[in-house]
């Protein structure tokens, strides 16, 4: 039976005319109050922010059309409240967050200063269906080195405070500052697993389950296994690709672990390597190769990853459509290629937005 895929997806909300997010998730969210139901539109670390959830799909094209849905959805409610949707990763122009009003974000805030009081990212997050957290932890542990690639294929942040900053996914480099995000170490169990992130609570440091970042993680809520490594899609295209491939490494990955299969050993020092080059230059460079962990060009990277997950796809019926799609991303670039095509920052945005409510329609 083929795995069921959800997506959550972040976006910012923009002022229509200047480009600069605008804190008005409240009244976006207020708006519209059976949003949060029909596509679990909620709020996020900051009123810059709303977020969406697809609902479980079984097909790509289920996927699509959820995410177009989600978007519409999402981007009616942000003109409720006077403003704009776009899928960015970060913003292209200067903003001051604006610090949502639940507790548990105050004390996030209090507890983590400058890291709260900076952190305005949006990302994509991809829920594939586990039989039980034997088989999540399993995949968990054998996904790894494929993680880095997603990554680069989502990259959609190249902007930070007005600027270019170098790197195809800042979100990414912002995201890390959080002491429990980024790449992981094998758990091999899950007694392991739920050791580690209970110590990890245990440390005072985490406010809670929730704060467990990393990559890919055994869902909180849901008996999925989420991966959390990508920046929000400016495309839904992209987004369904990104699906599509989480989906199939989940599965390659738990087939693996069923016939006793060892996870590659490959140490978290390579991971992080990894994690940098795939946010430095997105699809645009070299990515490290999960087979060599040499460089090698990003196309031929991707290419592997679609050989190594092609009966999953095959299986899922979905080998074409992966192939087509990841051909015309490299063809055409990310959103972060796209962003620095503009004119400047604030046309970024305003392309963002065009994009994005293209999408929606």
């Amino acid at each position: 039976m083929t795995r069921t895929v959800g997506v959550e997806e972040e976006y910012l909300l923009v002022d229509p005319d200047t480009g600069h997010p605008r804190a008005v998730s409240h009244v976006a969210l207020a708006a519209d109050p059976a949003a949060e139901s029909t596509i679990g539109l909620t709020g996020e670390l900051q009123r810059e922010q709303v977020e969406s959830a697809t609902r479980p799909c079984t097909t790509l094209a289920e996927v699509d059309r959820e995410l177009r849905r989600a978007r519409s959805v999402a981007a009616r409610a942000a003109a409720a409240a006077g403003s704009r949707l776009a899928a960015l990763g970060t913003s292209p122009l200067a903003v001051e967050p604006t610090l949502s009003s639940s507790e548990r974000y105050r004390e996030m805030g209090r507890r983590f200063g400058l890291t709260v009081s900076e952190e305005l990212t949006c990302g994509c997050h991809v829920h594939v269906a586990v039989d039980s957290d034997e088989e999540g932890v399993g995949a968990l542990d054998r996904i790894r080195p494929w993680l880095a690639s997603l990554l680069a294929l989502t990259a959609n942040s190249p902007f930070w405070q007005g600027a270019d900053s170098g790197y195809a996914s800042y979100r990414t480099q912002v995201w890390q500052r959080w002491p429990s995000a980024g790449p992981y170490a094998p758990f091999g169990s899950p007694a392991v697993y739920h050791d580690t992130v209970q110590a990890m609570i245990d440390t005072e440091t985490l406010l809670d389950r929730g704060m467990i970042y990393f990559d890919a993680r055994l869902s909180v809520q849901h008996p999925t296994l989420e991966v959390r490594v990508g920046d929000v899609c400016l495309d839904v295209d992209d987004a369904v690709l990104l699906a599509a491939l989480v989906r199939a490494l989940v599965e390659t990955a738990a087939q693996a672990w069923r016939t006793g299969a060892p996870a590659d050993p490959v140490r978290l020092e390579l991971l992080r390597l990894a994690a940098w080059r795939a946010a430095r230059s997105g699809v645009d460079d070299t990515l490290l190769d999960p087979c060599t962990w040499r460089p090698a060009p990003a196309a031929d990277v991707l290419g592997r990853l679609v050989t190594h997950v092609t009966p999953a796809l095959e299986d899922a019926g979905d080998l074409d459509e992966v192939r087509e799609r990841l051909t015309a991303v490299l063809r055409r670039g990310t959103g972060a290629r796209a962003q620095r095509g503009a004119a400047d920052p604030q046309e970024a945005v305003a392309l963002a937005v065009r994009r994005t409510s293209g999408d929606a329609g």
